[in-house]
């Protein structure tokens, strides 16, 4: 049998159909949703599937019956009712006001030949956007349909120019608020971007818009199940392991089903099955290191976070959350949901495969060595843990510390904390795919940092000055809690020096 092609890159519905692309029908899930909801809102990240979702939905409401031949919805909905459809997908340069004018004029215009209708004010979108709305009901004697792709890029673009974040901002309030005033005119509203700013940023007055986003109902709205990969994407993976498959790229989690994301298998297939970073490098995220930089951020708590439902729901512009950014833009994903006792709901996140891991910490470490022989301090780091050479990965640490160019320590006192250190070692060793878990809980306090390689496992303490770092792991009995593994337990006591910025003393023992 002849494999349909991959449709890598190509976002609109009727092109995958009638160029016989491959398709993993979600109209089951569009047709709950248009039938239960007027205004929705689904927030993912990116290259997921939103776009192509939104076509889907704008076929449906164009009653163009004939591109869903085959798929749930086919004779479950109303094909003779025709809906006004507005599409607005926000894509292209929005580094300034101007642009972003630009470009919503630019889709309205796209809109109005579409509909076959003209604006009298072709200048001001938020006028021209009110009268599209009216002038398509009363010329289609239908309610209308708006469809609004990245909703949120003119903002997220402009996370490095905060003034022009702020002005974007006001001009899609603006816009959007339109939608409010004219209610009466619409059937049903659909807005997808990879962020959730707060009701009160940016969709000021949209008070009836519903937040999808984490409802289990729609948790498989976009990206592959495991289902997916082992029943129609099957004939495509033949030989592959799907193990090692689900280990690098399954893992996000929105309360259903564990998802891939569509672009990495796509990629995936296509390189002849070559693991690789290929969602991660489709995007820079740069805004992350301004981020970490700006908060000071303990990077080993990324292996371990508990965060509350507000804490998720949303950030602004002013408060943006670490973890918050880093779970709407997908470099963080759900592990588990638990309610307290005070039945508020706390959300375990987690670093969602190791494509991700691998990733997020090599960026990282580029920016802060510069590039300076990443590659072969990785190398030298992964050896010497997993034949449990601790002299060489001393000399693989000290290595790593004297390459942090000196600017980075300028104009801050961060050498002086262990965090920091903890910081560099966690980023290297998470970059290795390997185990690693940064306060590391036990009865007894939380460890800085646990390794497990191969049979090995590392239990490392970090100081700044004198303190014996191994003494307190010793007196703490942190070892008891991994002594049933099975694995070699060695502990690991590491000195910094404030001066030298480097390590001042190294000690470890063997558990037995």
């Amino acid at each position: 049998m002849k494999l349909k092609k991959l449709p890598i890159g190509i976002q609109t519905f009727s092109e995958i159909i009638e160029e016989n692309y491959l398709y993993i029908d979600k109209t089951k899930i569009a047709l709950d949703l248009i039938k239960n909801y007027k205004y929705a809102f689904l927030s993912r990240p990116r290259r997921f599937g939103k776009s192509l979702f939104l076509s889907t939905l704008k076929e449906i409401f164009s009653a163009n019956q004939k591109v869903f031949e085959g798929l749930y919805i086919y004779d479950k909905w109303d094909w003779s009712i025709k809906y006004p459809v507005i599409h607005i997908d926000f894509s292209g340069d929005m580094r300034t006001p101007e642009n972003l004018r630009r470009t919503i004029l630019a889709f309205l215009r796209k809109n109005q030949k579409n509909l076959n209708l003209k604006c009298e004010n072709v200048e001001e979108y938020d006028t021209c956007f009110e009268e599209l709305i009216e002038k398509s009901y009363e010329k289609y004697n239908q309610k209308v349909v708006i469809l609004i792709d990245e909703y949120d890029k003119g903002i997220l673009d402009n996370l490095d120019q905060l003034d022009i974040a702020y002005e974007n901002r006001e001009i899609l309030r603006s816009f959007y608020s339109i939608m409010k005033s004219n209610d009466k005119y619409i059937r049903f509203v659909f807005i997808t971007g990879v962020s959730k700013f707060s009701r009160a940023s940016i969709f000021s007055g949209l008070n009836m818009l519903e937040d999808i986003t984490l409802s289990p109902r729609f948790g498989n709205i976009c990206g592959y199940t495991q289902n997916d990969i082992e029943s129609t994407l099957l004939p495509y993976l033949q030989g592959v392991d799907l193990e090692k498959l689900r280990v690098w790229y399954n893992g996000y989690n929105f309360l259903k089903d564990s998802i891939y994301n569509p672009f990495d298998i796509l990629k995936f297939i296509k390189n002849d099955f070559l693991y690789d970073n290929y969602w991660f490098i489709s995007g820079t995220p740069s805004f992350l290191i301004k981020l970490i930089k700006e908060q000071n951020y303990f990077l080993p708590k990324l292996g371990d976070i508990k965060v509350g439902k507000d804490l998720l729901d949303s950030f602004d512009i002013k408060n943006m959350n670490f973890e918050t950014v880093l779970f709407q833009t997908g470099y963080l994903t759900i592990d588990k949901v638990e309610i307290d006792e005070d039945d508020e709901i706390e959300y375990f996140l987690k670093v969602p495969n190791r494509e991700v891991q691998q990733s997020i910490n090599n960026y990282i470490i580029a920016y802060l060595y510069n590039n300076d022989n990443i590659i072969t301090k990785r190398k030298a780091i992964r050896k010497a843990l997993k034949t449990a050479d601790l002299e060489g990965f001393k000399k693989a640490l000290v290595s790593i510390f004297a390459s942090i160019p000196y600017n980075n320590y300028t104009n801050n006192d961060i050498y002086n904390f262990e965090g920091f250190y903890a910081s560099i070692v966690y980023v290297y060793l998470a970059s290795l795919g390997v185990r690693v878990i940064g306060e590391d809980v036990t009865n007894r306090g939380r460890i800085d940092l646990s390794i497990s390689i191969n049979n090995n496992l590392f239990i490392i303490e970090f100081k700044v000055g004198k303190a014996n770092a191994l003494k307190q792991i010793k007196s703490k009995n942190y070892h008891q809690k991994y002594l049933n593994d099975g694995k070699d337990i060695y502990l690991v006591g590491i000195n910094f020096c404030q001066k030298d910025k480097n390590i001042s003393g190294f000690e470890w023992e063997r558990v037995n």
